[in-house]
């Protein structure tokens, strides 16, 4: 098997981004019942049941979308090259970063502080430029602005990817010689897939701890992850080791994530104590096994993904897609400003919902489905249907790649 990639677009992979970002509208919603998240919106009864159900989902879901963002930037460099790179990723990440951090980031924060307080009675319009009052501070790069109210939200994953995207773009032309043959060499070795890259992994939530404002991992972890795509999309021996060791990565995956739960829970009941920095016993234990075990998960998930994926009988050239399949393409394309617009919306009708007089689990499905609803409903109305919002929260504008009847490449939203 060669070095080079086979060129093919793994839709898999877009199948799986727009999964998570999906998957985020329940995950944020469940939230607002978790008795340990200090969430913008709390309903009066909480429950620790959502922690570990949660705890099942960060472990793989956002280090997903930073590795596919990696493998995507692969090909997106080795096309444009690094200034075409730059001047796409400021386009696509930092146009919709500016217009969402002032348009919709202020929402949930505002409705914290009417949740928190009843007697708050600041209107909106008052409230934002409090929240746009901001100052320049570097120690927590690449977070460079602070404010009394100001915060990125959920926007974080922009703000991580587009410094990552830049760091990138710096490095690729410091590269001495072609990295992929010895990379490749490497994922040949039994094993090599899942210790190599994990180790790293370990030693940074182990030693460095987790940021749980960042869905429980270290923005560092978040880089390897995202060099790690880069890495996975230049050689086809690598994704040929993921698929070769994806039933023992399922088997060690879940031993280790089950393994270092217990530990990283016993470290947050000692009295004021932190699982996600504490440097006790237990504490770096578990994230250690965390580390390892997010690893693990994602070379499962992708390698039998792909062996499914290898499996599958082509599709004929003069179907026509099912109603599925079209409902793919139309989320994938604008996975963006979906992940982009949902936390304000569920913010928003958690807000309205808390109040009811109606059992947890009501609360939960209404809030869930219908912040799924009004999210879809705000891209298809709001976004996607003139060339200007569509630029505004870095839509693609569609070309002959874009999904069509009997095209298997799938949509271009990488």
């Amino acid at each position: 098997m060669t070095t080079q990639d086979t060129g093919a677009r793994r839709t898999e992979l877009d199948a799986i981004r727009t999964l998570v970002v999906i998957g985020l509208v329940f995950f944020h919603s469940a939230l607002v019942f978790d008795t340990r998240d200090d969430y913008y919106v709390k309903n009066a009864e909480t429950t620790e049941a959502t922690t570990v159900a949660a705890a099942l989902a960060v472990v793989w879901a956002m280090p997903m979308l930073f590795l596919i963002a990696g493998a995507g930037s692969w090909h997106s460099l080795r096309k444009r090259g690094p200034t075409g790179f730059t001047r796409e990723r400021l386009l696509r990440l930092g146009v919709p970063l500016v217009v969402a951090t002032v348009l919709l980031i202020p929402l949930p924060v505002w409705l914290r502080e009417r949740a928190a307080d009843p007697a708050y009675d600041q209107s909106y319009t008052d409230f934002l430029p409090r929240f746009l009052d901001v100052r320049w501070q570097w120690s927590n790069a690449p977070f460079v602005l602070e404010g009394e109210y100001f915060e990125t939200g959920h926007l974080w994953f922009v703000v991580l990817l587009f410094a990552f995207s830049l760091l990138l773009a710096g490095l690729v032309p410091l590269m001495k010689g072609d990295v992929r043959p010895a990379l490749g060499a490497l994922a040949r070795r039994r094993g090599a897939i899942l210790l190599l890259p994990a180790v790293p992994l370990t030693l940074i939530c182990a030693f460095v701890g987790l940021e749980e404002s960042f869905a429980g991992w270290s923005r560092w972890a978040y880089l390897l992850f995202f060099l790690y795509g880069f890495g996975l999309a230049a050689d086809e021996r690598i994704r040929a080791a993921m698929r070769r060791e994806a039933v023992l990565a399922v088997v060690l995956g879940l031993a280790l994530f089950l393994t270092g739960l217990p530990l990283f829970l016993l470290a947050g009941e000692v009295e004021g104590g932190d699982p996600f920095t504490d440097m006790t016993g237990p504490a770096i234990g578990g994230r250690a096994l965390y580390g390892s075990a997010g690893w693990c998960l994602l070379v499962a998930i992708l390698g039998l993904l792909d062996r499914r994926v290898a499996g599958r009988a082509p599709r004929p050239a003069d179907r026509s897609p099912s109603h599925g399949l079209r409902l793919y393409g139309y989320l994938a394309a604008g996975v963006l400003p979906l992940y982009v617009l949902h936390q304000p919306i569920v913010v928003g009708v958690a807000y309205g919902v808390v109040g009811w007089e109606a059992p947890m689990p009501v609360k939960y499905l209404v809030i869930a489905f219908g912040s799924l609803a009004l999210t879809i409903a705000a891209y298809d109305l709001l976004v996607r249907r003139t060339r200007a919002t569509r630029f505004l929260f870095g839509v693609r504008e569609p070309s002959r790649d874009t999904y069509s009847p009997g095209h298997r490449s799938g949509p271009k939203t990488s």
